[in-house]
């Protein structure tokens, strides 16, 4: 007995050591980064009435340090998110998925990145991230409390740097690339097919319209030139849609510096600027675009797995050990090893079907940091556009205006060069060069569409090809099929072209009636979809007998005042689900069954109001919301929460109108879903946004100092 007990003993002191270990071994193994190079950074920031941080220095970088400092105190916690994710420590924050995020970091070699070609950038750019991380460890000094990591601070430019490098590559869809070969899964469909699979819409004929019919995954953007203008004026609509809240959520800011650097719009956590929205003379937004920029071969390896055969020689396959930090509970953190690969195609996932190496767009570069900030600063077209043909972002469109009346379409992205005569579409042989190429295909190759003769542009997350009506658009045969340009389209992009086609011309309120339209297009994907629900068989069964006899009474829109909206909105995420990601097409009667069910167990009832259903939740405000997956006025996803109801997490999120009067003065108002203080529960600014969000409604963005100091709540420097 005496020795089971000493045996006893020694497994729970070996356990409180065991226990101890994981408790301490990940921050005391950290090392924090040596912090920028002391500097009295001359910062003000002013909060206006909606809490919205207007940022003012002598220089660029002092705005930078405000910058930082100014979204530390409405967002530290997503902040700290990020800086752990560029550290490689996101796993000791999140446990398993940010484990998943460190070692993409490793697959994509951002540090290395960063560490080779820092110094290389220009020095007012290596300023400005100094100046950011500066304002993010004066935030951390003043505020120890709120720190979630230890030796996670003080961060450097270099930390900041590396947050672009490993994001870029996510949003043309390298993580559901190395997703699917990590978990062993079909690898995504990289095209939709040869053509778009709506038709090239013409406008719908005029007064098909009703303006009193209501307010009227993915982006939206407008812009229309002076000529399609009611007044004159050159209009942009900025509506990307993002998640509410983590790390590529939008934070609304304006900066004013003393060199020239004057700009509203909202920023990621993490970037030093402003991605989207304008300054004095232009502005510009961003939707996402798919083009194919990722290349899989499957190498031929050896029988030690060691190395891989390349044009005839045996080339050893490059391995990196690689030390995971997982957070299981409380303080305590799992090392977990793993092995990263490489080719000279580059990151290698090896799996029960073999060693994949994959080949993407832009790899390893440090470019698109330095190309934001000259977009920023740009004049006019000529500048703005010298910035972007950097090519160093290497996917997304841009949509612009300015005041000098341009309006222009840019099918941005970093285009592999690829050889003739292979199927880029599916895994080709990884043993030889003669189907690999390095480099980027020219500047000149890149799909635009400027000053169409429509007067206006779009862009939904649709193919570039549907972008300004018929007799404007660009012509997919004039752009080689190596490219990969998207073919898709969205029932948003469609919409866009009908309601925009129609109206020859566009006021302010039409535009704002567009925006928010929440209708489904009879020329697009979903009515198809919807006529297969139409066309379901109940086959004696009762509950879809019921559900197709309330479907029989839709609309056709999600405004919230029909019987139908609810189980419609439903009906359209399961089809969105599927045509988006180019799923096979879902079977129509399951999925009506499923949402039928759904609303029965919850609400007791096929037709409760789609208020009643979809819901806009923060803190203790609890609103109505219409719209839908893949309606202008969007609500892309959400949460099932326990009482049934649908939170929304995602879709329309930052909206910017701006104009440019006849004499090129701009204005601009914007609203967000929640506030500009979105994780702090104390603030006003938590949500006092939430009803305007709701109501279609939007707030005055103070872009002018002067009318600044008519509506400022705090004036103080960091």
């Amino acid at each position: 007995m005496r020795f089971l007990v000493k045996g006893l003993g020694v497994l729970v002191a070996l356990l409180v050591v065991v226990a101890i270990a994981l408790a301490v071994w990940e921050p005391l193994t950290a090392t924090a980064a040596a912090p920028p190079p002391a500097h009295r950074y001359d910062t003000r920031i002013v909060r206006d009435t909606f809490g919205v941080p207007h940022v003012f220095g002598t220089t660029d970088a002092d705005v930078g340090y405000g910058i930082a400092y100014a979204h530390a105190e409405d967002d530290f916690e997503t902040l700290q998110e990020v800086v752990a994710m560029t550290r490689g420590r996101a796993g000791a924050l999140t446990g398993q998925p940010g484990a998943g995020v460190d070692f993409a970091l490793h697959l994509v070699r951002a540090r290395e990145t960063v560490t080779r070609d820092y110094m290389k950038q220009p020095a007012d750019v290596r300023a400005l991230l100094d100046a950011y991380a500066a304002g993010l460890n004066h935030y951390a000094d003043q505020h120890p409390g709120e720190v979630r990591l230890r030796n996670l601070f003080p961060v450097d430019g270099q930390d900041i740097a590396a947050g672009f490098v490993l994001r870029s590559p996510f949003f043309f869809g390298l993580d559901a690339v190395l997703g699917a070969l990590v978990g062993e899964k079909p690898l995504p469909v990289e095209n939709a097919g040869p053509h778009p699979d709506s038709p090239n819409i013409a406008p719908i004929p005029a007064g098909a319209v009703d303006p009193n019919e209501g307010n009227l995954n993915g982006s939206n953007a407008f812009v229309v030139a002076p000529k399609r203008s009611a007044d004159g004026f050159t209009r942009l609509v900025s509506n990307a849609h993002q998640p509410y809240r983590g790390g590529v959520a939008w934070y609304e800011l304006v900066v004013h510096s003393k060199q020239g650097w004057d700009f509203a719009g909202a920023t990621f956590p993490g970037a030093p600027y402003p991605l989207l929205g304008h300054n004095k003379t232009l502005g510009w937004t961003n939707t996402v675009n798919r083009p194919d920029l990722i290349d899989i071969y499957k190498l031929v390896l050896n029988k030690e797995g060691t190395q891989y055969r390349f044009d005839g020689k045996w080339l050893p396959l490059e391995t990196q050990r690689v030390w995971l930090h997982v957070k299981l509970w409380g303080p305590f953190v799992l090392p977990v090893p793993r092995t990263a690969y490489r080719s000279v195609h580059g990151p290698v996932i090896i799996n029960k079907d073999g060693a994949f190496a994959i080949h993407y767009a832009a790899p390893e570069q440090l470019g698109m940091v330095e190309e934001y900030y000259r977009l920023n600063k740009a004049r006019d077209f000529a500048e703005w556009q010298a910035a972007l043909s950097k090519q160093a972002v290497p996917a997304t469109n841009f949509l612009y205006g300015d005041a000098a009346g341009n309006i222009a379409y840019f099918y941005n992205a970093a285009f592999l060069n690829r050889k003739p005569g292979f199927d880029y579409a599916h895994v080709l042989p990884g043993d030889t060069s003669a189907n690999l190429a390095s480099g980027t295909v020219p500047w000149t190759m890149i799909p635009r569409n400027i000053n169409p003769v429509s007067g206006f542009l779009a862009n939904a997350n649709n193919t570039p090809f549907q972008a300004a009506g018929i007799g404007s658009d660009l012509n997919p045969a004039d752009f080689p099929k190596l490219l990969g340009i998207e073919t898709d389209t969205t029932n948003r992009g469609t919409r866009s072209i009908e309601l925009l086609g129609a109206d020859p011309s566009i006021s302010d309120a039409d535009l704002h009636r567009i925006k928010f339209d929440s209708a489904i297009s009879k020329f697009s994907w979903a009515a198809r979809w919807f006529d297969d629900i139409n066309k379901v068989d109940p086959k004696g069964d009762t509950l879809i007998a019921d559900a197709k006899a309330v479907m029989a009474k839709w609309d056709w829109n999600y405004d919230g005042k029909g019987p139908a909206d609810a189980l419609a909105v439903m009906l359209l995420r399961s089809g969105n689900r599927i045509h988006y990601p180019r799923k096979p097409w879902p079977d129509a009667r399951e999925e009506l069954q499923k949402a039928a069910s759904y609303l029965m167990q919850h609400f007791g009832k096929l037709d409760p109001p789609l208020g009643t259903v979809l819901r806009l939740r923060q803190g203790k405000v609890d609103l109505p919301l219409d719209g839908g997956p893949d309606a202008l006025r969007a609500t892309s996803n959400w949460d099932e929460a326990p009482d049934g109801r649908l939170v929304v997490k995602h879709g329309d999120s930052f909206i910017m109108f701006i104009a440019w009067d006849k004499a090129g003065m701009v204005s601009s108002t914007s609203v967000q879903p929640y506030g500009a203080a979105t994780t702090r529960p104390e603030s006003k600014h938590y949500t006092d946004q939430m009803q305007l969000f709701v109501d279609h409604k939007l707030k005055p963005v103070w872009f002018d100092p002067a009318e600044l100091d008519k509506h400022k709540e705090r004036d103080y420097r960091p």
